[in-house]
């Protein structure tokens, strides 16, 4: 399979914008409402580019888990650095481990929302066809 890069890159666009904007809402929320903004953000980020890719919902799926979990890196990594730097090395150790047995469980939403951003850009692209009598 090939990957389109434009597609995770917009996936991880839209994961990264919807992310620092709830990020903004949440403080001052309730602890369930992270649940609500990281399945959605997820999901949204995945619906964007699996819609991009289009093709089969398979395709969809394997590029908003890579956008999602592209995101994440990024989040992880500057999480870890930032730790580093303000916390010592043994919380850095502990914000690493725990990021990536977490990353798994971010390329979920993403897959589900890139197999139905391709699924309905399929829906949308195939044309009905009539037929006439002559």
């Amino acid at each position: 399979m090939e990957i389109s890069w434009k597609a995770v890159l917009i996936g991880f666009a839209v994961t990264m914008a919807l992310g620092l904007i709830s990020g903004l809402i949440y403080v001052g929320s309730d602890a369930t409402i992270v649940v609500l903004y990281w399945g959605t953000v997820g999901v949204l980020g995945g619906l964007a580019a699996g819609y991009v890719v289009g093709g089969t919902s398979g395709s969809g799926a394997f590029h908003g888990g890579l956008a999602t979990v592209f995101g994440s890196v990024v989040v992880l990594v500057s999480a870890a650095f930032t730790t580093l730097l303000f916390g010592g090395i043994v919380p850095t150790f502990g914000v690493l481990v725990f990021g990536a047995l977490v990353l798994a469980f971010y390329a979920i939403p993403g897959m589900l929302g890139g197999a139905v951003g391709s699924w309905v850009k399929g829906r949308r692209a195939a044309p009905e066809t009539r037929r006439t009598r002559a």
